[in-house]
């Protein structure tokens, strides 16, 4: 196993570098508009925390192992690492770029990485309202979706070309989120719940697309989630007399319903349409931007490229990276 666990990080330790380990995202910050201030220094204090709210929706890397699925794998990852381009409080609007990156270790002869996803995306945030206790805010984004082979993507018979075939496909989304912070004496909980469309290019032609997806891949997916997170109360670890709230515990469900005509498939076939997770994330006080985790889930249409075909459910764990795992004061 140990073998395998080397391997693996060979093939991915280069990408988690590219995770900024400074920046911080002080959510657990007192928010205050104070009466005095100002219109500008108010809509200021507010877009900073707004900011500060987005980075806590990014979504995190894994790296891991998940069981049961139909083509085996020794060791899994989803890397995204984050390059935040525009982030300040004069602006209620947020950028981000992230380098997204799927792998899989087979378990096969010579455990290869087959056909990698790269999902490199832009994701633009605007928030709607001036309550950072009650947030709501507008996530567009646009994506990319590909695995770098260039074989062909059907084979004579029909069938797809799940060893060495092309996908590629290109999407946007565009997601509302309505959030609620509580302040407790040691706690402090935030809660997010997001619901939006992913429209994918090949629902207008064939550019863009791999051939053979249409009719046969989601186009039009509703996509969904909820997030219970928990930061936790803890006492400074060089001077007793001060404390400062950490990332703890994170709650996460995630579900996508694709809606269009695909294979035949009636509308109740939640069997092929539905794909659902539902994560659990402890961190314990000395951890900086990591978390163990352990979940599952179902995927009705794999996530994982060419292997779109497949439907099954899974149960993963490992250990989770990312700007949102930090929540906690310098």
């Amino acid at each position: 196993m140990f073998k395998h666990f080397t391997k693996a990080l060979f093939h991915i330790s280069f990408l988690f570098v590219l995770l900024p380990g400074k920046v911080r995202a002080s959510v657990t910050d007192t928010i205050t508009v104070n009466a005095s201030d100002t219109g500008k220094i108010a809509g200021r204090k507010i877009n900073r925390a707004f900011n500060n709210i987005y980075v806590q929706n990014l979504k995190p890397s894994f790296f891991g192992q998940e069981l049961f699925q139909p083509v085996k794998t020794l060791l899994v990852g989803d890397v995204n690492a984050h390059f935040v381009m525009f982030n300040t409080a004069k602006s209620r609007f947020f950028f981000d770029v992230s380098a997204r990156v799927k792998l899989r270790l087979l378990k096969a002869y010579g455990e290869p990485v087959k056909s990698p996803s790269y999902m490199p995306s832009g994701n633009l945030y605007y928030r709607i309202n001036r309550d950072p206790y009650k947030p709501q805010f507008l996530q567009l984004s646009y994506t990319h979706h590909s695995n770098g082979i260039r074989g062909p993507t059907i084979m004579p018979d029909g069938s797809f070309n799940r060893d060495s075939g092309k996908f590629s496909t290109d999407f946007i989304n565009a997601n509302y989120t309505i959030g609620k912070r509580i302040d407790k004496a040691n706690t402090i909980d935030n809660h997010y719940s997001t619901l939006g469309v992913e429209i994918h290019r090949g629902l207008f032609g064939q550019s863009g697309t791999a051939k053979g997806l249409p009719g046969h891949y989601g186009f039009v997916r509703v996509n969904g989630g909820y997030i219970y997170n928990i930061a936790k109360k803890y006492q400074d670890d060089i001077d007793p007399q001060k404390s400062d709230f950490k990332n703890w515990q994170r709650i996460q469900f995630d579900f996508t319903y694709i809606a269009d005509k695909y294979n035949g498939y009636n509308a109740l076939n939640l069997k092929k349409r539905f794909n659902a997770s539902l994560k659990y994330y402890y961190q314990f006080p000395f951890m900086q931007n990591v978390s163990f985790i352990v979940g599952g889930g179902y995927r009705g249409q794999d996530d994982y490229n060419i292997y779109f075909e497949d439907s099954y459910a899974y149960v993963q764990f490992g250990i989770a990276s990312g700007l949102n795992f930090l929540f906690h004061k310098d």
